[in-house]
């Protein structure tokens, strides 16, 4: 046992050490996703100058870097991302895109730039529901509005449930007003 142990202090004592600050063995995409995390810019540029495409990466839960500054409602990190290259429509954990996820914590900020890039307004998550789905289950009226003059179906049933946009509004009392945006579309047929 002495022998081994012996051994493993020998052994380490040969490893090369980092220089300060320096990582041994580092990993872009876990560098870049624990420098968004951590709102560390100067991080975040230099592995993005020095690996572009870990700009649409994902962490271990399968979020990518653009929804977790979204969903934190993070403008200055969300714009960082929009503005160097991430995928708008790259789903993360539970396959919500980047606009259901804005959707969902009511960042309409990111709903207005994520369409302007070309976000699909009716992209699905695992669920089958669309941004539109979820801004009327969480009560967002301004970004309903905001995805039906982007062109939402509001009559795009969910897997779930199988109710639509329409159908959700109609079950909830509290927001009337989501309601009459939602009857002031024609009814479409669904995709």
């Amino acid at each position: 046992m002495k022998k081994l142990i012996f051994a493993l202090a020998a052994a380490a004592s040969l490893a090369p050490v980092p220089a300060a600050g320096q990582q041994l063995n580092s990993n872009p995409t876990y560098d870049f996703i624990k420098a968004v995390r951590d709102r560390d810019g100067t991080k975040a540029n230099q592995v993005l100058s020095d690996h572009p495409n870990v700009v649409n990466s994902r962490d271990t839960s399968g979020d990518t870097a653009l929804n977790i500054a979204v969903a934190r409602k993070d403008e200055d990190w969300t714009g960082f991302m929009i503005n160097n290259g991430a995928d708008v429509n790259l789903p993360g954990r539970g396959n919500d895109t980047p606009l259901i996820a804005a959707a969902r914590v009511g960042f309409e900020q990111a709903v207005t730039w994520l369409l302007q890039r070309g976000a699909k307004v009716d992209g699905t998550n695992k669920m089958g529901e669309t941004p539109l789905i979820i801004a009327v289950q969480q009560r967002q009226a301004r970004i309903v509005k905001a995805l039906l003059d982007a062109g939402a179906n509001p009559d795009k049933a969910d897997a779930a449930a199988g109710l639509s946009a329409r159908d959700y509004a109609k079950r909830d009392s509290r927001s009337p007003q989501i309601l009459q945006m939602i009857d002031s579309k024609k009814p479409k047929a669904a995709k």
